[in-house]
């Protein structure tokens, strides 16, 4: 599977949902898992291994802080959730949030959180794991996924566990004036005014 394949994938299991992963991202996940169970194992492998590259560039503190605006706080773990929620979006939002963060500003899903109070507006815990229920749905094994993942991992050439991605510039979340200079169009949307 090569990334506009992986990017066909997604978007088709989003079709008609028109971003919404507010129900933890159980709806795009079925769809996904759906699709992939209907590849191969190593198609469903080679989808697991675009994701986790996809996923990781989006490691990032201005992504977290659009994260944290959007759900009025995030975790490590709901990052992650926060993160597979924007590649569920698709391949245009997705480079869009990779270009800058403040283009979810402009995102229907977004907005409507925004005016309705919804801190769970893309975070798709359930997208995080759509690769291995599928696995498993093929193969009928509930292990075989990890444990084939671990083996591609140690053959992998050129990938340096230990290396530290770079994730820009940390600053302070709860910094009112900070978020609001550093992502204005977001920070319009879920803060209030003049609070500090």
């Amino acid at each position: 599977m090569n990334v506009d394949e992986f990017w066909a994938v997604v978007e088709s299991a989003g079709a008609g949902l028109d971003g919404r992963t507010g129900d933890d991202g159980e709806a795009v996940a079925a769809a996904l898992v759906t699709r992939l169970a209907a590849t191969s194992p190593e198609g469903i492998l080679e989808f697991q291994e675009l994701f986790d590259q996809l996923h990781g560039a989006l490691y990032r503190w201005d992504v977290w802080a659009a994260a944290y605006l959007i759900g009025g706080g995030c975790s490590d773990d709901s990052f992650m959730d926060f993160r597979a929620g924007v590649i569920a979006l698709g391949r245009e939002w997705y480079d869009r949030v990779l270009a800058s963060p403040e283009g979810l500003a402009d995102h229907p899903v977004v907005r409507q959180a925004a005016a309705e109070e919804d801190d769970g507006a893309l975070f798709a815990e359930s997208v995080n794991y759509v690769a291995s229920e599928a696995y498993e749905q093929v193969t009928g094994d509930d292990h075989a996924f990890y444990e084939a993942m671990k083996a591609r991992q140690q053959v992998a050439v050129g990938i340096d566990e230990a290396r530290e991605p770079d994730m820009g510039e940390d600053f302070d979340f709860d910094d009112d004036d900070e978020m609001r200079r550093r992502l204005p169009r977001l920070a319009e949307l879920f803060l209030d005014p003049g609070e500090d």
